[in-house]
């Protein structure tokens, strides 16, 4: 996520008359692109979330002087334990999902990409506290949500992207169906989920969700025509 993105997020949030408490992001990348940056420099309690080791120094450096925030340097993944992941900057993923980088990109996989880290399953990280989630690990969200704990007013999860559908598009869906959360938005990779008692949706919103889906469809079709 941009920095202008993660700031609409804080911005139609405070439209919404909605403030977290304790904010959560897996997948951070670059600290200065951190989908909650702007709720840590409010003083907002954070959990911070990446795998790479270099990008884990950067976000500790950048936010050192923020005691409410945590550092977690692992991955999420089903099982516990060591995992492989390709490098591919934003884009790095783990070894075994279905990541943008191989559908939009069509990346081959590269010895010299490869490195491996730890993982956790998210109940190992999540304390039942999280109110604003935002999950973006190229494929691997789904390992986030079947682990969830908490129940956060609002879910920001990867979902799509140029030609991409998360591979767990439909797990996912029927997840958020099932617990009564509802579509709020799209950007041009996330959907973002609510909690409808929270958070209301107006006909506006629901109307620019409508078009903005028959927009990404043409653009899938596109791809399709393109052999993606």
């Amino acid at each position: 996520m941009t920095a202008d993105r993660s700031m609409a997020l804080n911005l139609k949030l405070k439209k919404k008359g909605y403030d977290p408490h304790h904010v959560c992001e897996v997948g951070v990348y670059l600290p200065e692109t951190c989908s909650v940056r702007p709720f840590i420099l409010e003083g907002k309690k954070a959990s911070l979330i990446e795998a790479n080791p270099v990008m884990v120094a950067k976000i500790e450096t950048a936010f050192k002087d923020f005691k409410s925030t945590t550092v977690f340097p692992f991955a999420i993944a089903e099982n516990p334990g060591k995992i492989t992941l390709y490098n591919r900057g934003a884009s790095t993923f783990i070894d075994s999902v279905e990541s943008p980088a191989l559908i939009n990109d069509q990346y081959a996989k590269s010895d010299n990409d490869r490195f491996e880290v730890e993982a956790r399953t998210f109940d190992q990280i999540d304390d039942g506290t999280i109110d604003l989630l935002c999950i973006d690990i190229e494929g691997a969200e789904w390992f986030v949500l079947s682990k969830l704990k908490s129940t956060p007013v609002v879910i920001s999860v990867e979902t799509h992207g140029k030609y991409y559908l998360n591979p767990k598009l439909v797990e996912i869906e029927n997840w958020m169906k099932n617990r009564g959360y509802e579509k709020w938005y799209k950007d041009k990779s996330d959907t973002v989920f609510v909690d409808p008692a929270k958070i209301k949706i107006t006909f506006q919103e629901q109307l620019a969700l409508s078009l903005y889906n028959i927009y990404l469809k043409a653009r899938r079709l596109k791809g399709a025509l393109k052999g993606r």
